[in-house]
């Protein structure tokens, strides 16, 4: 009995779970990006060289550098 309980119990989170992805996906206002807003000012796109530091090795140096005061506070103990 506590089997059915448990797979009735995931079978309803996976609905709930599902429900609410596809909601957000259905409401994205994704679509409202292909009109400007008045006051709307974009800038100059980044370049790749811009776009990869910015996204790809800025947060690879951020967690070492994090990691590496980590290690260095344990070895002192």
């Amino acid at each position: 009995m506590v089997n059915v309980n448990k797979k009735r119990t995931a079978k309803r989170a996976a609905a709930v779970t599902a429900g609410t992805a596809l909601l957000m996906l259905l409401s994205s206002p994704s679509a409202f990006a292909l009109y400007r807003d008045d006051g709307d000012d974009p800038g100059s796109g980044l370049s790749v060289i811009q776009t990869l530091s910015l996204f790809v090795i800025a947060p690879v140096v951020l967690f070492a550098v994090i990691a590496g005061l980590v290690i260095v506070s344990e070895r002192k103990r």
